[in-house]
C-alpha cells in the first residue's frame, strides 16, 4: 500500500512538473512573440513597408543554340535588384544589371512578370530606367529621403536579391561618406555612401533606406578581393538619382551643359607630356568657348603643332583632368556662367563662358 502511494505520489509530481514546464514554454514564445526592441519593430517596419517596392530584374539575352543552328532560345545572362520609381511604371537599376539585354523582365513581390522597356540610362552614373506595363495598385513607389543629411553611424537597410534571393534584408550603418568609385566609363561616381550592410552580387540596383523608410541611395558597388561581401558597399546617394531620373526619362540619357570644345587628346596622354590640366584640341565655332576667346591646338608657319589653352580651373575648382572637368560643368545647367581658368604659353587666363544645352 505504501508503494502504491508512493508511486502515486511520483506520478503527480511529474504530471505538475510537465504542466509548469508547458506554462513556462507556453508564457515564454507568448513573450517573445509580443516583445520587440524599439530597433528591431523599426527595422521588421521598414521591411514590410519597403519590399512590395523592391523588384527582380532579370538580364535576358538571345544566343544561337549551336554553331550551325539557326534556331535561338532566351537565355538569362544576369539578374539583379530595382525599385519602383513611380505609379507610372517607372523602375530604377543600375545600368550595369541590364547592360547588353536583349531583352528585360522585371518580377514585382506578387510574382508577376513583366518585359519592361529601357527608357534611357546613364553610364557615366551607373543607372538606368526602365517601364513596365503594370497596373498602379500593383505599384508602390519608395519615399525619397535626402542624403545630405545622412552622417557616419546612421543606420541603413539594404533589400535586394543576392545570388537569387528575393527580397533579402541586410542592416548596417553609414561607415563613410563623399567617397568616389569608378563608373563602366571610368568616370567618377561622387560623394558615394559606404556602408557596412550587406551587399552582394544580386544586390546591384537596389535601394539603401534610412530609419525611415526613405531612399537614401542605390547599392551599386562592393569592394572585395574574393567577389563577395566583405563589409565594404558602395550605393550612389538619392540626391545624384533625383537629378538623373528626369533626364533619363525626358531625354533618354544624362543632359549635361557643354562650352563647346574637342577634348580628343586623353589625359594619359597629358600627362606623359607633363602637361597640367586639360588641353583643347578644338574650339567649335559659334560655341561657347569661342565665343569667350579661348583657343584649341595652333600651327605654326613652319607647321608646328603647339598647344593653345589649356584648362586648369572652373569657378575657383582645380581641373586636373577630364573627369574632373565633366564632374564640375555637369554642376551647373545651360545658359549658367562660369568662370574657366586656362593656361596658355605659360600665362594664365581667365574666361566668363556661357554654357550652352548639348546638341
Amino acid at each position: 500500500m505504501k508503494i502504491k502511494n508512493a508511486i502515486t505520489i511520483v506520478f503527480f509530481f511529474l504530471c505538475a512538473s510537465v504542466t509548469f514546464l508547458m506554462s513556462a514554454l507556453n508564457a515564454s514564445a507568448a513573450d517573445y512573440l509580443s516583445f520587440e526592441t524599439e530597433d528591431e519593430a523599426n527595422t521588421i517596419e521598414i521591411f514590410k513597408s519597403a519590399s512590395p517596392s523592391v523588384v527582380y530584374v532579370t538580364n535576358n539575352a538571345y544566343r544561337r543554340t549551336g554553331v550551325f543552328s539557326l534556331n535561338v532560345q532566351e537565355i538569362p545572362q544576369g539578374t539583379g535588384t530595382g525599385f519602383v520609381w513611380n505609379d507610372n511604371g517607372l523602375i530604377v537599376t543600375n545600368y550595369h544589371v541590364i547592360q547588353g539585354a536583349d531583352r528585360v523582365t522585371i518580377t514585382l513581390q506578387d510574382q508577376t512578370t513583366w518585359d519592361a522597356k529601357l527608357i534611357g540610362g546613364s553610364p557615366d552614373k551607373d543607372l538606368a530606367l526602365l517601364r513596365i506595363e503594370a497596373p498602379k495598385e500593383k505599384l508602390n513607389p519608395l519615399p525619397l529621403g535626402d542624403s545630405g543629411q545622412l552622417e557616419v553611424g546612421r543606420k541603413v537597410i539594404a533589400i535586394g536579391n543576392p545570388f537569387g534571393l528575393d527580397t533579402t534584408l541586410t542592416v548596417g550603418v553609414v561607415s563613410a561618406l563623399g567617397r568616389e568609385i569608378n563608373s563602366l566609363t571610368s568616370r567618377t561616381i561622387k560623394d558615394v555612401i559606404q556602408t557596412d550592410a550587406a551587399i552582394n552580387p544580386g544586390n546591384s540596383g537596389g535601394p539603401l533606406l534610412n530609419s525611415m523608410g526613405q531612399l537614401v541611395g542605390v547599392n551599386t558597388q562592393i569592394y572585395s578581393p574574393s567577389g563577395a561581401y566583405a563589409g565594404i558597399g558602395f550605393a550612389i546617394p538619392v540626391n545624384t538619382v533625383k537629378k538623373i531620373i528626369p533626364q533619363l526619362e525626358e531625354y533618354g540619357r544624362e543632359v549635361r551643359p557643354v562650352i563647346g570644345v574637342d577634348l580628343s587628346l586623353s589625359d594619359r596622354w597629358a600627362r606623359q607630356r607633363g602637361i597640367e590640366g586639360v588641353p583643347l584640341v578644338r574650339v567649335y565655332e559659334g560655341m561657347p568657348a569661342f565665343k569667350a576667346g579661348m583657343i584649341g591646338l595652333q600651327r605654326n608657319n613652319r607647321g608646328d603643332v603647339f598647344l593653345g589653352d589649356v584648362i586648369i580651373g572652373v569657378n575657383g575648382k582645380k581641373i586636373s583632368s577630364q573627369d574632373d572637368l565633366f564632374n564640375e560643368i555637369e554642376q551647373y545647367q545651360p545658359g549658367d556662367t562660369v568662370k574657366v581658368l586656362t593656361r596658355r604659353n605659360k600665362e594664365n587666363l581667365e574666361f566668363e563662358v556661357q554654357l550652352a544645352p548639348p546638341g
